[in-house]
């Protein structure tokens, strides 16, 4: 009995025995992740080198690929006439908010639609679902009209963080994203913890958090960059520009600042979230490729 075929691939593994065939796979193969790297890498070395550049020579057509004369004390000089530290912790202070206040909703919500299965929790979900359709511009209008005067309790949010971190905490795209993975996790565990008398608090907080490591730090990253690289949002309520994001901040001074520290200003913004890819990038591949569990 002949068994089962392999995957097809693009190269059959005949042809990845011959030499040839092996010599042209791993040519192929190290010209396409050159590629990437560079499209990836090229834009990062561009923002940095540009930076260290003198405002002439950052103008200049054709540009330069390498500074003619480096200048890193662009960045310090940037640092203290934008006085981003104090833009720096207000930024912090928003995207740990909205990180905080985000997890506390969607993981209830997703634990909730998943494991308990409340009355019409299916068309919760698809309504959940439905606002991913409608483009963000259509959403800014009524989400501003709400802090501005929230209901019911008659408060104005505007210029403060939690301005941000309410409509933030809303988000469908993670609710759904931990219930996939939270259905992954075998109903017999949740059972044998029911009759050993665990409410449905204590299953979530002693069993499928402790499981959960992974998701949880996809949506996590997920929320502090969006969180942290938000424009439209932060720019409309946040109208007190000593409460305003670093991303406000360099589009309100762009017009009247040097480029190469405006280029500078941008490099040390974006560097925080580099960093957090990097430090955390092994928990955001786990995160993204779990989808099952073993019994």
């Amino acid at each position: 009995m002949r068994g089962a075929p392999g995957p097809r691939t693009l190269i059959s593994p005949s042809q990845l025995r011959s030499t040839r065939g092996r010599i042209v796979y791993w040519v192929v193969f190290t010209l396409v992740m050159v590629a990437f790297t560079l499209a990836f890498l090229f834009p990062l070395y561009w923002a940095v080198t540009g930076a260290m550049k003198s405002p002439d020579e950052l103008a200049r057509i054709p540009p330069t690929l390498v500074p003619e004369q480096w200048q890193p004390g662009t960045f310090a000089q940037a640092w203290n006439e934008l006085d981003l530290g104090k833009y720096f912790l207000n930024t912090i202070v928003v995207a740990g908010g909205a990180w905080l206040l985000q997890l506390a909703v969607a993981v209830p919500a997703a634990f909730a639609l998943s494991k308990l299965r409340p009355v019409l929790g299916n068309v919760v979900l698809g309504l959940m679902l439905a606002t991913l359709m409608l483009p963000a511009s259509a959403l800014l209008v009524p989400t501003y009209l709400t802090v501005a005067d929230v209901p019911l309790l008659g408060v104005n949010l505007l210029s403060t963080p939690a301005a941000i971190w309410l409509p933030a905490a809303a988000s469908a795209f993670n609710i759904y994203l931990l219930k996939r993975f939270f259905d992954q996790i075998p109903d017999e565990l949740i059972e044998a913890a029911t009759i050993d008398g665990a409410g449905p608090v204590r299953i979530l907080l002693r069993i499928v958090l402790p499981i959960s490591r992974p998701v949880l730090a996809v949506v996590s990253i997920f929320a502090v960059v969006a969180a942290w690289k938000d424009f439209i949002w932060p720019l409309l309520v946040l109208q007190d520009p000593g409460t305003q994001t670093l991303s406000v901040l360099l589009q309100r001074v762009a017009p009247d600042l040097r480029l190469d520290l405006l280029v500078a200003g941008l490099v040390l913004a974006s560097l925080p979230m580099v960093g957090l890819f990097l430090v955390f990038q092994k928990q955001i591949l786990a995160g993204l490729t779990a989808g099952s569990l073993k019994g």
